[in-house]
C-alpha cells in the first residue's frame, strides 16, 4: 500500500497556540501551542453499561446504533457472567470536535493547572499545553513529580476553581509579549514566540493573578469548571520539541468533561480499556509475544495465535480468490534501485532500513509491495481485454520505528498487509472501487464491525496527474461511496499528492475508532515504472493504478480484535474451540480414553478441540473459562457407556447431552453463521 500503517487514537492538527502565564507580580507563562486531537468517539457506561455510538452507521440510520452496540457488546467481551457491558443507563460522551463547551472547559483546564504547578513550584519553567481527545496535558522544565504532587496539584486548582476567576481578553504588540516573556526568563517561550505569525498577540487573563497569551478559545471564568469532573491522571517524561537531543520534562496529563457522571464514564472506560488490553490478553492467552532478545517491535505468534492467523488468512483469501483476484508472493528484498524508481528512497527513506551490500549490489528491505505488483504487471504486454487485473497479497513489511514509539501490535517493525493492487481503464473505476466497498463491507462484516466513519479525501495542492484525471477519478470515489448508500466526510485537500482517497476507520465494542481499510487511486507509480497497455486503437495508454487494504495489517488487525472482543473469541475464530474433560482419571482410564477418541474425530473433521484433565472437573471447568474456551465436553461413566458429550457453553451454560455427530454438526454449522456459541 502506498499509505504507511500506524495507531490510530493519537494524531494532533494544529488549532491555535497559548502563552500562558503565573504572577502575583506581572508574571507571564506561556502555554505554546494546544492542539486538538482527532477524537476517539466513544459512549460510556454509568455503572454497567454499554459503549453508545456518537455516529451513526453509515449502513443503518442513526438510530438503530444503540441497539447493535449492545448485539456487538454481547459477542464483544462477554463472559457469559456479564463482563459490565451491555446493560441500563448510558452516559455518551462529547468530543472536542463534538462540542465547543468541552473544548473551552479543557483548554481553560490546562491553564489552571500550569497556574497551580507555578504557585506550588515557583521555580518550575512552563512549555507547551495542548487539549487532547480525553483532556489535557501540560509540560513543565522542572524537578521530578511524583504522584503525591499531583494531589497537591488537583487540590490547587480546585481552589482556583472555586474562586470564580474571569477570564478576560486582552491585545497586545509583539514587542510587549516578548517584553513580558524576557522578564520572566522563559526560553521555552521566546521559542513559541517567535513561530506566532499572526498579530496583535492576544492575552487571556485569569483574574488579577494569571494571564495567557493565546488565542483562545475559554470558559467566562474558572467556576464554568466542575472540579469534580476534572482528574490528573498520571505524569511522564518528554522531550521538548519531542527531540531527545533537548532538555527532558515532566508531562502531567489531565482529563477534564462537562460533568461529574461523565467523568465516572470515562474512567469506567478506562477501566474497561485496561481490561481489554492486547498486551496483557496476548500475554495472559499465550498469543504473542514480543522477544527482546530478537529485537522490539517483532512480533512472535505463539500457537494459539498463529491458528487465529492461519483462519483470518484462509477465510481472506477464499473471500479474494471468490471476488476476482489472484494471489501473489512476492520477496521481502529486492535491489535498492527499484525503491529508487519508485520514489521510496527519495520520500520515505527516514522510514527504511539500511540497505545492505549483496555481492557489491545494494538491496533494501521492502517498506511496501506496491513496486513489486508492478513488475509482476510489466512482465508482458497487456491489452484493453484483459482489465480489469486485480491482484492481492498479504505480503510482509519492514519499516523503522523509533523503539519509544512501538506499542504491542499496534506500532511494530515488521507487519503483513492485506495488500491489493488494481490495474483498470478510466471507465472502470468506479464500478472497482464499488467492488472495493463490497468486500471490505463483507470482509469486517465477519468480525461483527458494520459501523464506519468514511473520509473522502480529495486533491491537495501539490499532486501529480492532468485536471480531467484527478476529477473523474473524484467523481468515481463519491457515485460508489453514494451507490452504497454510505455517509462520508469530504476532506478537502487531504487527499495524497498522487491521488484522491477513501479512509475508513471501525468501530469496536468500546466506540473507539480504528484506522483499518483505504482505497487510493495511485497517478503517480505508473508513470514512474512506465506501465502501459495496447487500447482497441493499438496506442498505448497509461492505466489506472488502485491501492487497497482492508485489514490494513494482520498484526494491527489482530491487536484491534482482541481488544474488541477482549480476548474471548467467537467460535469460529477461537485457537481452541471445545475442550474435552472427564470428570474423572478412574483407574481404568475409560473416560480419557473416549475423551481422546472423541478429541481425535473432532480434529479429523476440522475442529480444534483438545483434552484436559489431572484435576478435578470443578477446576477444569474454571481453567477452561479462564482460557476462554468457547465450548466444554463433560465426559462422565454415563456419556461413555452412551457414547454421548455433556455440552456446557461458555456463553449460554448448560446445554444437554448429545451424540459426538450431533456435537459436530452444531458447531459446523455455528462456524458457518460465525455465532459466538452452539
Amino acid at each position: 500500500m502506498a499509505a504507511a500503517v500506524s495507531a490510530p487514537l493519537l494524531r494532533f492538527h494544529h488549532h491555535h497556540r497559548c502563552l500562558l502565564r503565573h504572577s502575583s507580580s506581572p508574571r507571564r507563562y506561556p502555554a505554546g501551542f494546544s492542539r486538538g486531537l482527532s477524537s476517539v468517539s466513544f459512549g460510556l457506561p454509568r455503572s454497567t453499561t454499554t459503549a453508545a455510538r456518537s455516529t451513526a452507521s453509515p449502513s443503518a440510520p442513526s438510530a438503530a446504533a444503540a441497539e447493535a452496540t449492545d448485539a456487538a457488546s454481547a459477542q464483544a467481551g462477554s463472559d457469559g457472567k456479564g463482563d459490565g457491558v451491555g446493560e441500563e443507563e448510558r452516559v455518551v460522551l462529547p468530543t472536542n470536535e463534538s462540542s465547543d463547551r468541552l473544548l473551552r472547559i479543557r483548554h481553560t483546564c490546562a491553564h489552571v493547572m500550569a497556574m497551580a504547578v507555578q504557585k506550588l513550584f515557583p521555580n518550575s519553567k512552563v512549555t507547551i499545553g495542548p487539549w487532547i481527545d480525553n483532556g489535557f496535558y501540560y509540560d513543565f522544565d522542572m524537578e521530578p513529580l511524583t504522584d503525591k504532587d499531583l494531589k497537591r496539584i488537583k487540590k490547587e486548582m480546585d481552589r482556583i476553581i472555586r474562586k470564580n476567576l474571569p477570564l478576560v481578553r486582552e491585545e497586545v504588540s509583539r514587542e510587549e509579549a516578548q517584553k513580558r516573556i524576557e522578564a520572566l526568563n522563559e526560553p521555552y517561550k521566546l521559542e513559541i514566540l517567535e513561530g506566532i505569525k499572526e498579530e496583535p498577540i492576544t492575552i487571556y487573563h485569569i483574574g488579577e493573578e494569571w494571564w495567557d497569551l493565546c488565542a483562545g478559545p475559554h470558559v467566562e471564568s474558572t467556576g464554568k469548571i466542575d472540579r469534580r469532573a476534572v482528574e490528573l491522571e498520571s505524569v511522564a517524561g518528554a522531550y521538548w520539541r519531542g527531540d531527545e537531543s533537548n532538555q527532558m520534562l515532566q508531562r502531567i496529563y489531565g482529563t477534564a468533561w462537562e460533568t461529574e457522571d461523565q467523568l465516572k464514564a470515562y474512567i469506567h472506560f478506562k477501566e474497561e480499556a485496561k481490561r481489554r488490553d492486547h498486551r496483557r490478553l496476548g500475554l495472559d492467552l499465550d498469543l504473542f509475544s514480543i522477544q527482546e532478545d530478537a529485537g522490539g517491535g517483532l512480533v512472535f505468534w505463539h500457537p494459539k495465535g498463529a491458528i487465529i492467523r492461519h483462519v483470518l488468512e484462509d477465510s481472506w483469501k477464499q473471500i479474494h480468490l471468490q471476488r476476482g483476484y489472484d494471489l501473489l508472493y512476492t520477496p521481502h528484498v529486492a535491489k535498492a534501485e527499484l525503491w529508487k524508481v519508485s520514489g521510496h528512497i527519495d520520500f520515505y527513506k527516514e522510514n527504511m532500513y539500511n540497505q545492505m551490500d549483496v555481492e557489491d549490489e545494494l538491496y533494501q528491505l521492502r517498506p511496501m509491495n506496491c513496486p513489486y505488483h508492478i513488475l509482476v504487471y510489466k512482465r508482458k504486454l497487456h491489452s484493453y481485454r484483459d482489465f480489469p487485473i486485480r491482484v492481492a497479497e498479504l505480503g510482509t513489511v519492514y519499516r523503522y520505528e523509533l523503539s519509544g514509539s512501538l506499542h504491542g501490535l499496534f506500532r511494530v517493525r515488521g507487519f503483513t498487509q492485506d495488500d491489493a493492487h488494481i490495474f483498470c481503464l478510466e471507465d472502470q473505476i468506479k464500478d472497482e472501487i464499488r467492488g472495493v466497498l463490497d468486500l471490505t463491507e463483507q470482509i469486517l462484516g465477519q468480525f461483527g464491525f458494520r459501523y464506519y466513519e468514511i473520509n473522502l479525501s480529495t486533491r491537495p495542492e501539490k499532486s501529480v496527474g492532468s485536471d480531467d484525471i484527478w476529477e473523474k477519478a473524484t467523481l468515481a470515489l463519491k457515485d460508489a461511496l453514494e451507490d452504497k448508500g454510505w455517509e462520508y466526510k469530504v476532506d478537502e485537500g487531504g487527499g495524497a499528492f498522487y491521488g484522491p482517497k477513501i479512509d475508513l476507520k471501525i468501530e469496536d465494542a468500546l466506540g473507539r475508532k480504528w484506522q483499518c481499510s483505504t482505497v487510493q487511486v495511485d497517478f503517480n507509480l505508473p508513470e514512474r515504472f512506465d506501465i502501459t497497455y495496447v487500447n482497441s486503437n493499438s496506442e498505448k495508454k497509461r492505466p489506472i493504478m488502485i491501492h487497497r487494504a482492508i485489514l490494513g495489517s494482520l498484526e494491527r488487525f489482530f491487536g484491534v480484535l482482541i481488544e474488541h472482543y477482549a480476548g474471548d473469541f467467537p467460535l469460529w475464530l477461537a485457537p481452541i474451540q471445545a475442550r474435552i474433560l472427564p470428570v474423572t482419571d478412574n483407574e481404568s482410564h475409560l473416560q480419557l480414553q473416549y475423551c481422546n477418541e472423541v478429541a481425535s474425530e473432532l480434529k479429523s473433521k476440522g475442529i480444534r478441540a483438545e483434552v484436559c484433565h489431572g484435576e478435578r472437573l470443578p477446576k477444569l471447568i474454571r481453567n477452561a473459562e479462564t482460557k476462554k474456551v468457547p465450548l466444554m465436553a463433560v465426559v462422565g461413566p454415563k456419556e461413555v457407556q452412551a457414547r454421548t458429550l455433556t455440552i456446557r457453553s461458555r456463553h449460554s451454560g448448560e446445554i444437554g447431552t448429545m451424540p459426538v455427530d450431533e456435537f459436530f454438526r452444531r458447531i459446523q454449522l455455528a462456524i458457518a453463521n460465525k455465532s459466538s456459541s452452539l
